[in-house]
């Protein structure tokens, strides 16, 4: 039984992303899609002196009218500097600093301005180091589906990938059918996240930041179990 997922690609998403992901055999990257303005394709939430701080990675010519696969990255050296500024002044003294910043600095640092390749390069690699045992293809233009909407276009791509089970996160669950599904003989389940807390180094826990945080504070082994805390519905 072969179960895919499709998700937009962001960068260094929250750990609910990741449990989907742990959750596949194989993840398909939905990059030909339009980009929106102020959501979490750029852009996530890490802990700054104990409260949620939004880092942002700057983009050429980005608009809600062009898809994320034809937008480039800014292709200044600042912007990745500051990153790894604020990086070590969030988590600094984190038990996983080291390790995680030579990760981190390897993703800002990849050398191709495009948008599509340097989100798909960070989900990869987050996924070699958590060692998930998940394909990620590479980009979504392969399917030449374009011209179908919703449902039709992710029952095609199930189809096109020979996948027996189809998983979404839950928030999703008004959003297909899953006698459609079933008639195209694919299951329909959704992902629905369990509660995820862990010691941030201070009293109050601080919810759905970044994954940096979750890896700042866990080794990989402790974030796979992580990833585990979920429900299939």
């Amino acid at each position: 039984m072969t179960a895919i997922a499709i998700m937009q690609p962001y960068f260094l998403p929250y750990i609910g992303y990741f449990q989907l992901m742990a959750a596949v055999d194989k993840f398909v990257v939905f990059d030909d899609v339009n980009f929106i303005n102020r959501g979490w394709v750029n852009r996530n939430r890490l802990l700054l002196n104990g409260a949620p701080h939004t880092f942002t990675v700057p983009l050429r010519g980005a608009s809600q009218n062009r898809l994320i696969c034809d937008i480039e990255l800014a292709d200044e050296r600042s912007w990745r500097d500051k990153l790894m500024r604020t990086l070590r002044q969030a988590y600094g003294h984190a038990p996983c600093y080291t390790q995680v910043s030579i990760l981190i600095e390897r993703l800002v640092n990849f050398p191709s301005i495009r948008l599509d390749e340097f989100l798909l390069n960070s989900l990869r690699e987050m996924a070699d180091y958590l060692t998930l045992e998940v394909e990620i293809v590479s980009t979504s233009r392969i399917y030449q589906n374009m011209h179908l909407k919703g449902q039709d276009r992710i029952l095609d791509i199930c189809l096109q990938e020979r996948a027996d089970i189809y998983v979404n996160p839950v928030g999703g669950v008004d959003l297909y059918d899953r006698a459609g599904f079933l008639k195209q003989g694919i299951q329909l389940k959704f992902l629905r996240p369990g509660t995820v807390s862990y010691n941030q180094g201070k009293s109050e826990y601080v919810p759905s930041l970044s994954i940096l945080d979750v890896l700042m504070f866990n080794q990989p082994a402790a974030v796979r179990r992580l990833l585990g805390e979920r429900d299939m519905l």
